[in-house]
C-alpha cells in the first residue's frame, strides 16, 4: 500500500488519471472496431508534429521566463520563412530544375529564413522580458496574442506569384491555409510522398510496418533537436542559464549576467518555435496562416505542464510525456465519441471541452507565473 502511495505521490493523482484516460480511449478504440494500424499511426504522427513545439517550452523555463506563451513569435516566424521559401522556389523553378532535391532545398531554406528571423525577434522578446520580471507569463501572452494579430495584417499585405500562396484574381494577400502537397508537405513524415517523389535510398525516412505508418525522418528530427538542447544544458553556459532560472540572486553574486542568460534562452525557445511550426506544417502538409496559431501556445504550454515539468523546472522526458498524453487524447477522443454518440456536433464539442480541460488544468498547476 505504500509502495501505491508513493507512486501516486511520485507521479501525481490528475497525471495518473490523464495517463489511465488515455488508455481507456485507446483501448474503447479498439473495441469499436477501429483499425489499430491507422490508430496508432495517427497518434504517433499527431505527437510528432506538436513535439519540437513543446520542446522550445524548455529553454524558456530554464531560464527563468516560466511558460512561453509568447512561442508565437517563433511560430509567425517559421510561418514566414516558409512562405518566402515556397515563393523563391515559385520563381525559380526550382521544382522543375531539381526535382526531388527541391523540396530539401525549400524546406532547408525555410528552416534557415524562419530561424534568422526568430532569433531576431526572440533577442528583442528577450529584452522586453527583461524589464518586465515577475510577469513574465503574462506579458507573454498578451505578445503572442499581439503577434498573432499583427502578422494577419503582413498576410493580407503580402503579393506573391505563388499560386498556392496567393489567394487567386485578387492580386494580394495570402490564403488561409496553404497545400503543401507540391512543395515538402510530408516530405518527412509520409510514406506515399517519400516513396512517390524521392529515389529509393531515402524511402526509409517514412516506412509502414504492421500497418503502421512510422515517419522516421520526423522522429530523427525530433531527436537531434532533443539532443542540442540535451547537450546545451548541461554546456557551460547552459547551466549558467538554468542557474540563473532557479536562483537569479546567487547567480548574479557568482559574477553571471542573469539578464544575458535569460536572452539566450529565450532567443533558443523562439528558434524552436519557428523549427516546430516547420516540421507540423510538414506533416499536416498545409500552412496555416492569420489565427490558426492563435491557441498553439496555450496547448503546448498545457503539454509540457502536463508532462510533469513546472514553472521553474522542464525537461526532455516532460516533453515527451506530456505530447503523447495530451495529444493521443485528442487524437482518440473524437472517433470513439463518433462512434458512441451519434448526434452532429457533439462529438467535436467534447473534444473541445476535453482539450480546453486539459488546458486549464495545466494552467491552474502554473500557479499564475514566474516568481524567480
Amino acid at each position: 500500500m505504500k509502495k501505491i502511495t508513493n507512486f501516486i505521490n511520485k507521479v501525481g493523482l490528475p497525471r495518473l488519471i490523464i495517463g489511465l484516460f488515455f488508455i481507456a480511449l485507446l483501448i474503447t478504440s479498439l473495441a469499436v472496431g477501429f483499425d489499430p494500424g491507422v490508430l496508432f499511426s495517427d497518434v504517433l504522427r499527431r505527437v510528432l508534429m506538436f513535439s519540437i513545439l513543446v520542446l522550445a517550452m524548455i529553454p524558456g523555463v530554464q531560464c527563468g521566463i516560466g511558460m512561453n506563451f509568447g512561442i508565437s513569435i517563433g511560430i509567425s516566424s517559421g510561418l514566414l520563412g516558409a512562405v518566402l521559401a515556397m515563393e523563391v522556389s515559385f520563381i525559380g523553378n526550382w521544382f522543375e530544375k531539381y526535382g526531388a532535391a527541391a523540396p530539401w532545398m525549400t524546406i532547408l531554406l525555410a528552416l534557415i529564413i524562419g530561424s534568422a528571423i526568430a532569433a531576431v525577434l526572440g533577442f528583442l522578446y528577450g529584452l522586453l522580458l527583461n524589464r518586465v520580471k515577475g510577469s513574465e507569463m503574462t506579458v507573454s501572452t498578451y505578445v503572442g496574442f499581439s503577434v498573432i494579430a499583427f502578422m494577419n495584417i503582413v498576410w493580407l499585405s503580402l503579393t506573391f506569384q505563388n499560386g498556392e500562396l496567393s489567394w487567386p484574381l485578387q492580386g494580394k494577400g495570402l490564403r488561409n491555409t496553404a497545400s503543401l502537397a507540391g512543395s515538402f508537405g510530408g516530405l518527412l513524415s509520409d510514406p506515399a510522398v517519400v516513396h512517390s517523389t524521392q529515389p529509393k535510398w531515402l524511402h526509409w525516412l517514412a516506412i509502414e510496418i504492421g500497418g503502421v505508418s512510422i515517419p522516421v525522418g520526423l522522429i530523427l528530427v525530433f531527436i537531434l533537436c532533443a539532443f542540442i538542447v540535451w547537450l546545451f544544458l548541461r554546456s557551460k553556459a547552459g547551466i549558467a542559464m538554468s542557474a540563473g532560472g532557479e536562483n537569479p540572486t546567487f547567480t548574479l553574486s557568482s559574477g553571471i549576467n542573469v539578464d544575458k542568460t535569460r536572452i539566450l534562452g529565450t532567443v533558443i525557445a523562439t528558434v524552436f518555435g519557428a523549427i516546430g511550426i516547420i516540421m507540423y506544417a510538414q506533416t499536416y502538409g498545409f500552412l496555416q496562416l492569420y489565427n490558426a496559431p492563435l491557441m498553439m501556445g496555450f496547448a503546448s504550454v498545457a503539454a509540457i505542464l502536463i508532462g510533469g515539468a513546472s514553472v521553474n523546472r522542464a525537461a526532455i522526458p516532460h516533453v515527451i510525456i506530456g505530447t503523447l498524453l495530451f495529444q493521443g487524447i485528442l487524437v482518440t477522443a473524437l472517433p470513439v465519441v463518433n462512434v458512441v454518440i451519434e448526434i452532429g456536433t457533439l462529438p467535436e464539442v467534447l473534444r473541445i471541452i476535453i482539450s480546453n480541460g486539459i488546458i486549464l488544468y495545466a494552467l491552474s498547476k502554473a500557479k499564475g507565473g514566474n516568481h524567480s
